[in-house]
């Protein structure tokens, strides 16, 4: 659908248009009317569906058509973590160029203060983490009693990472009439139950079925003893002539360790995790959509929310001991209608981690078997999952923090946990 079709003001038509789109994704078409009517939204998306904009677009109609009530903010979306955060503020600043609109972004990792001078200038839409949008709360240099829009982005990922109780805390902040969009790339338990307490009477979108992955992405799976995974990776990469791979480990040390060993291979490397700098976060990324990167080794955290353009190849080098992880990790690969290749290195260690995901995906993946890199054969026998009890890997519990029985709150002012 043409977006001039869906009531937008020319301005915003415009903004879009100079972007090169022209017409709606699937939940662009199904969203902005619903927002544009007020209605509360329980939004289902994968991630490089469009999904941004179909949030940005209509809020800032909303906000145009309004009087301005002094300096507060009047529309608040929240992200999980820094990265998305600062995409998201790109889009609003893209989008509302030809708006009388001002925004900020708030996150953790630079300086505080400067945050603060924005804010006391006076804006109309905020993006913030939950940890650093607290921040400022209790230092009194944000106040959010005039909020008229809320939005919950990447709601899934919030919750897996332990801000409940920081998005509470803010919600209780915020005036009791608003509207409240909650988007999510997966709807657990968790998710309704959130949705449940915040959302009035809400419209449900769904434009791809629950934690399915994307339909552009080639899945393979590659058999290789551990020992010799790096070794395989060079050779891809090399063999293929592959300029742009992310790569997915599931520790900072492995991230740092392999980006290491395939800058000795040759191939220009940089790591990406929670104990990085945002300032060499930010530079990784920028080499990488440059092309001066050739390989981005990241967490699961660090990566989420990543928006890479046409990126043609992501890695399992590790698979992911939570199954949705592994959605959330190919689909950075297959966006907006490109098509990706989503490769998984896999030894006999972590044979039940694939069974576990191919149980949600309910279906096989493909396995191809790389001349000269023949798995040993020896194998361990998997457990039923009852039999199991909590996986680990080198001894330690690598369940996502909210799923720790400590209860302890895993992040920093940043918005962002401390551990991998």
């Amino acid at each position: 659908m043409p977006f001039e079709q869906l009531g937008l003001k020319a301005e915003l038509v415009r903004a879009v248009s100079a972007q090169g789109y022209a017409r709606t994704t699937p939940i662009q078409a199904k969203t902005i009317p619903l927002i544009l009517e007020g209605r509360d939204v329980l939004a289902g998306a994968q991630t490089g569906t469009g999904k941004t904009a179909a949030f940005t677009l209509p809020l800032l109609q909303r906000l145009s058509d309004g009087s301005r009530p002094g300096r507060h903010p009047r529309a608040l979306i929240l992200t999980p973590t820094r990265e998305l955060a600062a995409q998201v503020g790109e889009s609003v600043a893209t989008y509302g160029r030809f708006l009388a609109l001002h925004h900020a972004q708030v996150f953790g990792g630079v300086g505080f203060n400067p945050q603060a001078e924005r804010l006391r200038r006076g804006i109309d839409v905020l993006v913030a983490t939950p940890g650093r949008l607290l921040d400022h709360a209790r230092q009194r240099t944000v106040n959010l009693s005039h909020i008229e829009v809320l939005v919950l982005d990447e709601a899934d990922r919030m919750l897996d990472m332990g801000f409940i109780h920081d998005i509470r805390k803010v919600l209780a902040m915020l005036p009791n009439q608003r509207q409240n969009l909650l988007f999510s790339a997966t709807y657990s338990d968790e998710i309704r139950r959130l949705a449940d307490g915040l959302l009035h009477r809400p419209a449900l979108v769904e434009v791809a079925r629950r934690n399915t992955a994307a339909e552009k992405v080639a899945q393979r799976v590659h058999r290789v003893d551990a020992g010799r995974k790096r070794e395989l990776l060079s050779y891809l990469i090399g063999a293929g002539n592959w300029r742009q791979v992310l790569v997915f480990t599931r520790t900072k040390h492995g991230a740092n360790r392999l980006a290491g060993q395939l800058a000795r291979d040759g191939i220009t490397s940089a790591a990406i995790h929670g104990n990085k700098s945002q300032g060499a976060r930010t530079r990784a990324l920028a080499d990488f959509k440059a092309g001066t990167v050739r390989v981005l080794v990241a967490t699961d955290i660090a990566a989420r929310g990543l928006d890479i353009d046409r990126l043609p190849h992501v890695v399992n080098y590790e698979l992911p001991n939570v199954p949705e992880d592994y959605v959330h990790r190919i689909g950075r690969t297959g966006r907006a209608g490109e098509e990706g290749v989503a490769l998984s290195l896999v030894s006999s260690e972590e044979r039940q981690l694939l069974a576990d995901i191919q149980r949600l995906l309910k279906r096989e993946l493909p396995v191809e078997i790389v001349p000269g890199f023949e798995p040993s054969g020896k194998e361990e026998p998997i457990l039923p999952t009852a039999q199991r009890g909590r996986r680990r890997t080198g001894g330690r519990d690598q369940r996502p923090p909210s799923r720790r029985s400590s209860g302890r709150h895993p992040r920093s002012g940043s918005g962002l946990p401390q551990r991998p």
